[in-house]
């Protein structure tokens, strides 16, 4: 039967079991009983190809490209083959939210991996969430949600702050200048780190935000020399964050006196800022590409091999590489002929995979306990950690608000 034909019955059925009475359930496992028999399981990747976010997000494509490929190349699941469907949503929010309508309606997509910003996310959120499907997301965010629709691989601000901050403190001083993108990531982030400060007694001297893919820094670059802040806690994200490290190495700053304090800025921003503009400077994250262990010198040499020797990887990266080994072990705990996006995310609770970065485990709240890393860039390009967590950080993405937790049921208010 061909695609469109295959694709045609499966509306038809949805029509008759609607009128039919049978469940969402019943269609999902009819789907999974297609799935089987046709060898394949269909799986989207929903990263910008194009646009000012591509310069970061080209690199999750490529990282869960990669853990499809071998996946498929060790024989893939049950016997069965990932089956993937491409879309780039060319950096726009609202075309996110369209080619997840894609993934998940006509490609019939079991899970998504998808997206870095915040925006884009959320974005997707009511669409994945009115399907009742699964989506992956390999970035750090701010917190505050808790979908039962959504896999979330990167760290939550207390995996990023909850130690950097006072470290910056304790090291630098506590006059902090935040700078970050217009949306609600950098704004969240920054509002964690305004609390943290306000706790240890120090202050925010100024805070402002630039819109996505913005360029010219020269204000902000003369508002910094008046303010003379002890640390630049930054939220900028792809594009500006690599205008603004190069105008802000320009103006002559010391990374030594007053560094940029990153959340977000990793290996594949480095690359394109260049190695002495980004030396000095400082990043908190659970992965870095010179980690030393044997799960990351395969990830890091397949990577490169794979798509070219000059490629760097990095935290985001790292986790769109291991969720697509996560996904593939919540499949290997179902039944073939029952596999649903609810299945796989009820499966995937208490996964545990050596992932490049150390043993990472899904929690019930479907965060990731993570490994907090302290480290600041080198003029290779690569970063020398400096402060390394003795355990694995559970996630808690209402850590900063008091009366509000995520739980493996949902959001809990008290």
């Amino acid at each position: 039967m061909k695609r469109r034909s295959f694709l045609t019955g499966l509306g038809a059925a949805g029509v008759a079991g609607a009128v039919g009475g049978l469940s969402a359930p019943a269609l999902l496992s009819s789907a999974g009983r297609a799935w089987a028999q046709s060898g394949e399981i269909p799986v989207g990747l929903l990263f910008s190809l194009t646009g000012e976010v591509a310069v970061v997000e080209r690199t999750l494509h490529d990282a869960a490209l990669l853990a499809i490929e071998e996946i498929n190349a060790a024989g893939g699941v049950h016997g069965m083959q990932l089956k993937t469907f491409i879309e780039d949503p060319a950096s726009d929010p609202a075309t996110y939210a369209d080619r997840a309508r894609r993934l998940f309606i006509r490609d019939k997509c079991v899970s998504v991996f998808g997206s870095y910003t915040s925006a884009s996310r959320q974005a997707v959120l009511p669409v994945v969430e009115s399907r009742k499907g699964l989506y992956w997301y390999p970035t750090l965010y701010e917190g505050r949600e808790c979908s039962r629709n959504i896999m979330y691989g990167g760290a939550v601000p207390n995996q990023q702050q909850q130690e950097f901050v006072p470290w910056l403190f304790e090291n630098f001083g506590g006059r902090f200048y935040l700078l970050g993108n217009n949306y609600v990531y950098p704004k969240e982030e920054n509002n964690v780190c305004r609390m943290i400060l306000e706790r240890l007694g120090g202050e925010v001297v100024h805070e402002e935000y630039v819109p996505m893919g913005h360029s010219d820094f020269s204000s902000v670059i003369n508002r910094i020399r008046s303010n003379t802040p002890d640390v630049i806690f930054c939220t900028l994200v792809g594009d500006s964050d690599v205008a603004f490290a190069r105008q802000y190495h320009a103006a002559g700053f010391d990374p030594e006196k007053m560094p940029v304090a990153s959340l977000t800025r990793s290996e594949v921003e480095v690359a394109a800022i260049g190695g002495d503009a980004a030396a000095g400077h400082l990043s908190s994250a659970p992965y870095y590409m010179g980690y030393s262990s044997p799960e990351n010198e395969r990830f890091v040499e397949a990577y490169k091999s794979r798509f070219g020797s000059n490629q760097v990887t990095h935290f985001v990266s790292e986790a769109a590489y291991f969720q697509v080994y996560q996904f593939k072990a919540a499949l290997e705990k179902l039944d073939p002929a029952n596999i649903t996006p609810e299945a796989i995310r009820d499966a995937a609770g208490g996964i545990a995979i050596n992932a490049p970065q150390g043993e990472v485990v899904i929690d019930p709240n479907l965060h990731t306990h993570l490994w907090p890393k302290i480290a600041r860039w080198k003029s290779d390009g690569q970063a020398e950690i400096l402060v390394q967590s003795a355990e694995r950080v559970a996630p808690d993405p209402y850590w900063a608000y008091e009366g509000e937790v995520c739980t493996g049921e949902g959001l809990v208010r008290s």
